[in-house]
């Protein structure tokens, strides 16, 4: 099992940007895929963004691509997320999750650990 603890969240104008951390503790990150996700007041927790450490791959939804860039640092066991140009509709709270097969999953049941999450809210 690996806890995980965001940080990063806050209040930010519509085009701003924002950078989440994701921080590790219990197991490294060097054989798991982690994930973000996020999640809006009366809907459901959505896929983000998610990054696999063996193969250095990554996966966005379509609604952050070219937008959100997620990144790992394995000597500090964190994962990032650089939110740019942020719309009202980014508006959530964002989970990371960790997923020790690797699979970088979009979906939210193959993750094994999650973290709190942190608020993030785009103001217009």
């Amino acid at each position: 099992q690996v806890q995980l603890v965001e940080s990063g969240g806050g209040l930010v104008q519509a085009g701003g940007s924002l950078t989440l951390s994701c921080a590790a503790s219990g197991r490294t990150f060097s054989t798991y895929s982690v994930g973000w996700f996020r999640q809006a007041p009366g809907k459901e927790r959505e896929f983000v963004a998610s990054i696999d450490f063996a193969s250095e791959g990554t996966r966005y939804s379509d609604s952050v691509k070219g937008r959100f860039t997620i990144s790992g640092d394995n000597a500090k066991n964190t994962v990032y997320l650089r939110m740019n140009s942020l719309k009202p509709d980014d508006t959530a709270v964002y989970h990371c999750a960790a997923d020790q097969h690797g699979r970088m999953s979009r979906y939210r049941w193959e993750y094994d650990d999650w973290g709190q999450g942190t608020q993030v809210t785009v103001s217009s």
